[in-house]
């Protein structure tokens, strides 16, 4: 078998997208990029708790950044399955003394996981240059507005419910159709409030009202989503479930799962991986990305 025919999956997926500016740092699609996850919650599924005081999520996000993120996604709410919703007031409270603490500490742009206007609106004041809004919209369609009037980038992601009740129905008639039809429907309402189409991702959603061959289909369809909808990918497969359902192993022991599903996603056309352990995803990354022939760093590759 040939090499091209190997990688056919990424290499279909490789139509020119426009870079992505966010401030000093601009995303142009020629590797994957790593979005470091910084939560600042008590009850994330993985981290909860751990980074809930400001001055070690601002340290956690330095650490992050050094280790090799490209941007770092701050969130005052966890979305995992079954969570229950937090009030603005509180996110705010949590999130926006560690986006100022990073925007001063740190060059790596910040994106702020929310699916609230009035969260998205007070962060970019703060210093975010991205939203990443797990509902793609279906939460609080006024958060598009709150995007474009920051000039901010928009990742749309596909939830199906809310967190609460997320995996309460996770069947489809084909998944990559269904979850590829919604993402355009949020993708055409950012776009008419105004977000400007070339500051657009996409997310699936992997975890996020999906079965387990359910995400792995996803996984195998980033090229097929990057194709139909004309945006870079964004994918967060880190320590979800469906990693322990296949494996066995506890969230704790899902690294090697995770860098599996994250090779898996780049070589299948994704763009961007939303990752905890960011270290050890960049190496892998970086090894993918050579595979492909795209080491756009200055490293060489030699024979």
């Amino acid at each position: 078998m040939s090499t091209s025919s190997l990688f056919a999956p990424v290499r279909a997926a490789a139509a020119t997208l426009a870079p992505l500016s966010l401030g000093a740092v601009t995303l142009d699609w020629s590797r994957t990029y790593l979005m470091g996850v910084v939560n600042v919650t008590p009850d994330s599924f993985s981290d909860g708790g751990r980074f809930l005081d400001p001055t070690a999520a601002v340290t956690q996000g330095q650490d992050l950044a050094a280790a090799g993120a490209d941007l770092l996604d701050v969130g005052g709410e966890s979305t995992r399955p079954g969570a229950d919703p937090v009030s603005a007031t509180d996110e705010l409270a949590r999130v926006i003394p560690v986006i100022e603490g990073l925007r001063e500490s740190t060059a790596a742009p910040i994106s702020v996981d929310t699916y609230k206007a009035e969260v998205a609106a007070a962060a970019c004041r703060a210093g975010a240059t991205v939203v990443n809004d797990v509902s793609g919209l279906t939460l609080d369609p006024d958060l598009a507005s709150a995007a474009a009037e920051a000039g901010a980038a928009l990742v749309l992601g596909h939830i199906r419910g809310t967190p609460r009740t997320m995996q309460a129905d996770v069947s489809y008639q084909d998944v990559l159709d269904e979850v590829a039809g919604a993402l355009q429907a949020s993708v055409d309402q950012a776009i008419a409030a105004g977000v400007a189409s070339e500051r657009i991702l996409v997310d699936p959603g992997i975890g996020f009202g999906k079965s387990v061959s359910g995400n792995l289909t996803l996984i195998r369809g980033a090229g097929a989503l990057r194709r139909r909808l004309a945006h870079a990918v964004l994918m967060g497969p880190s320590r979800k479930s469906f990693i322990g359902r296949l494996t066995g192993a506890e969230v704790g022991d899902r690294l090697p799962g995770t860098l599996a599903a994250l090779v898996a996603g780049r070589l299948y056309g994704a763009d961007v991986m939303r990752v905890h352990d960011v270290r050890e995803a960049r190496q892998a990354a970086t090894v993918a990305d050579a595979v492909l022939g795209r080491d756009a760093s200055t490293r060489r590759v030699s024979a």
